[in-house]
């Protein structure tokens, strides 16, 4: 854990260190051995006018070891020990409607009854709520998130016997077994068990209740032998209570109250809670699964590591100051979504709960070797594999989704169709963006732009911190260092560049600031648990933070977007959203006080998750209110949720220039697209330190590779544009980024292609060769849609790397040497510093445009080069998506090409492969590269008018590449290349 203290130059210079209003606590995972004690300056902040007071006040990090706050949650959930449930199913209480069944579940021991119901969607999702029959007052459920109700299919009784009954959920076959005593549910296709529902007897569900009187001597904790709330109380029981099938009579028995049901206390932050304890939790079995992904946001490996014996995957947005690598602590983001892989089928699990989470993954084969699996394999012996996860929510309720697949295609597609697709960002985002904390002035930015043009390095967007703001209050310029705003950003316009500033959500407490004032006189900050503004400490110094729960000040907050309102603002300004977990530097963990209270009276415990998601979704909309609805928004956010993935791009946050920093990258961005995060990427060359020059070309190749690319950096490191390390160096840099340039629309293509149906652009190797077991641990090589296979060189000094090329019976074809490498293996690739190994998958086509020029805005209506991969039958496929690259009118008015292009029988031919489209276009076929194929006597293009023109070739025998020069047809048009 880091905790932030306030230290003077005094104190830097030897002298005490001095609490002040910035004192706090940093997150933290857990207790564990102290490895490493940093002083870090973080900030540095002058003069009282910032609120801090006192000139020259650092702000400093020291980390140690420290157990995690507020808590006890998890303790009681933890507590309860596997096989103990106390609920069982009353089935005779069932009721089957049109659309949903709905039963009463009863805890024997407090003879509170739940209501359960289950659904069954169409596609091929089950979902299951559970929540309190008669609760004292209404549980939390996650608004916004669901883009829609999803359609239901038709249950119906199809067994029943004493103790059991079985609902079919639809045509695909699914049935759910749902047992009396205890209270189990399995999931089933055919004679397949596909999941069991609290096979473990891990329910877990606190029920509303009124505080006990003070003087009421206190129980027995779950601990000290008494029983928590879901464990069962064994004294004065006989195992024959288990055939009792009467519903229960007896009056209600509250649960013992655990230390921190009602108040807790970590250092000097108290949470109270008037609504007591009210944690959920459930446990899911799946059988035959080994292999688990997901949860974002962890510094991790992509298979979830199992967490027996330590800490579970914590999902609670927070501020992290230089997060700790292959650790479940919680990070900036969350989404509670998991996938289970095997060779014959993919799962996912929901868990539509936005307070705090921890999950908790176990397995019957986590610990044994290779060997040991083989031998039980062998001796026909050992147990089905089994993963089993556990889910824990501080409140709300159980609402969870079942994605039965069976594809990973297919989950993708259910979770899209239940929070949304990736929006189809603008063109420009996709290309090169170039930040820093912060650059000083406008003319600091004119030498930055005068820097790539000078060196011919494409980039589209120049960014700006919270030092361009007057006194980091938002939707403000500085107007000693940014007094003309509208003069920069127009100059980047006649150079067709954008800009990006940052509007972070804390507003500085300042009667002479006109967003302060109109917020407070509109009451639309979030309130303290006493009714007053809640204000915390960060950059301005004292902040309000508004509360982008309520639909009002969303409304009122997309407004000031407008030109009107942001003054200074032009069409080419775009926004980042920071530290929007929220962060609190003087709050618990560096976020909001759990007891904060919300629109309708929510505490901030509740929702604590969505406040990211609502951020983004308010400034997205601003953008889009400000063209009248016409174009396309381009919003960065730091924190974020399950839905996000509709309102822009995210980031992994404050990394670090150290190499394994670049390493985890890759997992963490593939994490980010099994959630639906398809806009994903990391800082290039690390957020802290100052990177070598080694380490900042290898990060600007893997970088030109992933989703978003940008190089940002902290206050305190040294410049670091690509021009300040040597001419070899940028011209290795200068290639990373004009590569990137060249495939754009293939990027662009990827993005539309997941926008329609969800899958992700960076997408590991098992979603597209499923059945190949040697790819479920790999990470550090990946997919980009399903035609490129990337594997970035992440190790210092790398003079090859292991690449391993799946598919049997396929090829693969290096980008740059176009040799072709039969699959299924493992190549190794020796490497230079220029090298970016890159392999095309034979029975693709590829589009690029390769006449690279400053940014993307330059090279609209340039002429395009395919790149068609035969496959060893000699067969190849891709497309191409076109439209104005910044409007929706792609989408309210068809304007549009998604050209289709195929190559077989020694013909390559385009079509449209949507004709509701149309989009005028220049744009040409430039030149056809066709890897793997022999020598034609003549190459003859039909255009769509029936005319035979010969083209121009060259045949390169010892690659066996055919390049055909020229062929000038529209790239809209349809028409033919036959190789003779």
């Amino acid at each position: 854990m880091c905790v932030r203290v306030c230290v003077s130059p005094q104190a830097e210079a030897g002298g005490a260190a001095v609490g002040g209003p910035l004192s706090g606590d940093r997150p933290g995972r857990g207790p564990e051995q102290l490895q490493d004690v940093r002083t870090k300056r973080f900030l540095q902040v002058g003069g009282v006018s910032h609120g801090l007071g006192g000139a020259g006040l650092r702000v400093c990090f020291v980390c140690v070891p420290t157990p995690p706050p507020f808590l006890a949650f998890h303790r009681r959930q933890r507590g309860l020990q596997p096989g103990h449930s106390p609920y069982w199913a009353l089935l005779e209480s069932l009721q089957l409607g049109p659309d949903a069944a709905r039963l009463q579940l009863i805890n024997e021991v407090t003879k509170v009854p739940l209501l359960l119901e289950l659904w069954g969607l169409q596609g091929n999702v089950t979902r299951i709520r559970i929540k309190e029959l008669n609760p004292l007052r209404p549980r939390f459920e996650v608004p916004d998130v669901l883009v829609a109700e999803p359609p239901v299919e038709r249950l119906a009784v199809t067994g029943r016997d004493e103790g059991s009954l079985e609902l079919s959920l639809g045509p695909a076959g699914h049935r759910l077994l749902v047992t009396e005593k205890p209270f189990r549910m399995d999931l089933l296709q055919g004679r397949e068990l596909l999941c069991s529902v609290n096979a473990r007897g891990l329910l877990f569900f606190e029920h509303l209740r009124q505080r006990r009187d003070s003087d009421t001597p206190r129980e027995p904790t779950a601990e000290e032998g008494g029983a928590a709330e879901g464990q069962e109380e064994t004294t004065g029981r006989t195992e024959d209570a288990g055939n009792q099938s009467e519903k229960p009579t007896e009056a209600p028995a509250e649960a013992v109250e655990e230390p921190g049901s009602w108040e807790e206390t970590f250092k000097t932050h108290t949470d109270t809670k008037p609504n007591g304890p009210t944690s959920v939790g459930l446990d899911f079995s799946l059988p035959g699964f080994e292999h688990v992904y997901g949860i974002p946001e962890h510094a991790d490996s992509l298979r979830l590591r199992t967490t027996e014996g330590g800490d579970p995957y914590r999902l609670y947005n927070l501020d992290v100051f230089q997060y700790e690598l292959y650790n479940p602590m919680a990070l900036y983001g969350s989404v509670p979504l998991l996938l289970a892989h095997s060779t014959r089928r993919t799962l996912g699990i929901f868990w539509l709960n936005a307070a705090e989470t921890w999950v908790d993954i176990s397995s019957n084969t986590a610990g044994k070797t290779l060997f040991g699996k083989l031998l039980d394999y062998m001796q026909g012996g050992g147990e089905t594999p089994q993963t089993d996860v556990r889910w824990m929510s501080e409140s709300g309720i159980v609402d969870v989704f079942l994605l039965l697949g069976p594809t990973p295609a297919a989950v993708a597609g259910q979770y899209a169709a239940l929070t949304g697709t990736q929006a189809l960002p603008p063109l420009f985002a996709l290309g090169y963006h170039q930040s820093r904390w912060n650059y000083n002035d406008e003319e600091d930015v004119a030498a930055v732009e005068r820097g790539f043009e000078e060196h011919a390095l494409p980039c589209d967007v120049l960014w700006l911190d919270i030092e361009h703001a007057d006194g980091k209050r938002y939707f403000t310029w500085d107007p000693s260092k940014f007094p003309r705003p509208r003069d920069m950003l127009e100059r980047l316009a006649a150079k067709k560049r954008k800009m990006v500033s940052i509007v972070d959500p804390h507003i500085k407490v300042d009667s002479g600031y006109r967003v302060h004032n109109e917020l407070r006189s509109r009451g639309f900050y979030v309130k303290t648990k006493d009714g007053s503004d809640y204000e915390g400490w960060c950059w301005p110094g004292s902040a309000a933070y508004p509360d982008f729960t309520n639909p009002e000040m969303r409304a009122w907050w997309a407004s000031m977007f407008a030109y009107d309102q942001y003054e200074g603002s032009t069409e080419n300004l775009f926004t980042w959203n920071d530290m929007n977990e929220p962060s609190v530097f003087s709050g618990p963990e560096v976020t909001m006080h759990k007891d904060a209270v919300h629109h309708g009276g929510w505490e901030h415990r509740d929702l604590h998750n969505l406040y990211g998601l609502y951020v983004q979704m308010a400034t997205a909309e601003g953008q889009i209110q400000r063209s009248g609805g016409q174009h396309r928004p381009f919003v960065l956010s730091r924190a974020f949720f399950a839905g996000s993935q509709r309102y822009g791009a995210v980031w992994t946050g404050d990394n670090a220039a150290e190499w394994e920093h670049l390493k985890i990258s890759i997992p963490m961005c593939l994490s980010f697209g099994l959630a639906g995060l398809s806009f994903c990427g990391s800082d290039v060359g690390g957020f802290f330190k100052n990177p070598e020059a080694e380490l900042l070309v290898r990060w600007y190749q893997a970088g030109a590779f992933q989703p978003f690319f940008r190089a940002h950096a902290h206050l305190d490191t040294a410049r670091r544009e690509p021009w300040l390390f040597g001419d070899e160096n940028v011209a290795l840099i200068r290639a990373a980024i004009r590569q990137r340039y060249a495939l754009l629309p293939f990027w662009y293509t990827a993005f539309y292609r997941s926008h329609r149906h969800g899958l992700p652009v960076m997408r590991p190797l098992w979603m597209e060769y499923p059945e190949d077991a040697t790819t479920f641990a790999i990470d550090d090589q990946y997919m980009i849609d399903r035609a490129l296979l990337v594997h970035p060189v992440t190790e210092q000094g790398a003079r090859g790397v292991q690449v391993y090329l799946p598919g049997k019976g396929e090829v693969w074809y290096d980008v740059t040497s176009h040799q072709k490498h039969h699959a299924p293996q493992t190549l190794y690739v020796p490497v230079t510093m220029s090298s970016v190994p890159v392999f095309q998958r034979g029975g693709t086509v590829v589009p690029r445009q390769e006449r690279v020029r400053r940014s993307t805005e330059c090279m609209r209506g340039d002429p395009f080069t395919l790149y068609v991969a035969l496959s060893p039958q000699g067969t190849a496929e891709g497309d191409l998506f076109l439209d104005d690259g910044q409007s929706f009118d792609y989408e309210t008015k068809a304007r549009y090409l998604h050209r289709q292009f195929t190559f077989a029988g020694n013909t390559l031919t385009a079509s449209s492969a949507d004709p509701r489209g149309s989009f005028d276009t220049p744009a040409w076929l430039e030149r056809v590269v066709i890897l793997g194929t022999g020598k034609p006597a003549a190459v003859i293009l039909h255009p769509a008018d029936g005319s035979e023109t010969r083209l121009d070739f060259h045949h390169e025998a010892e690659t066996s590449v055919l390049t055909l020069r020229k062929p000038g047809v529209r790239i809209g048009d349809d028409w033919a290349i036959v190789l003779r």
